[in-house]
């Protein structure tokens, strides 16, 4: 396999359901992971770009969270109407997505 042009990771990670911080699975991780494999097999890019599952960011309370590298950009309240953004901005475009960015004070 070639190296991909970025890799993006998707947090599943789970926590007990009275954890005051919540988890990235039960804010919807999974459906998240569901919608980039599926648009990355709609639209051919497996292997431009890769995609894996990841245990926590240490943001729960704003996740689901996806993390894009090599740029290091993490996405915050992901919802997987936001996929086509994320894809069609920063991994086709090259432009991260602003709007969707965990702010400077949480990854900065």
């Amino acid at each position: 396999m070639a190296k991909p042009e970025k890799h993006v990771f998707v947090c599943t990670h789970t926590r007990p359901s009275d954890d005051p911080k919540g988890s990235c699975s039960a804010r919807g991780g999974q459906p998240v992971v569901d919608a980039f494999a599926g648009a990355f097999e709609s639209r051919g890019l497996w292997g431009r770009f890769k995609l894996n599952t990841a245990s926590c960011f240490g943001t729960c309370e704003q996740g689901p969270s996806v993390l894009v590298y090599p740029e290091g950009v993490l996405y915050q309240s992901v919802k997987p109407g936001d996929v086509a953004t994320i894809i069609e901005g920063h991994l086709l475009g090259g432009e991260p997505v602003e709007a969707l960015q965990a702010a400077k004070e949480v990854w900065g």
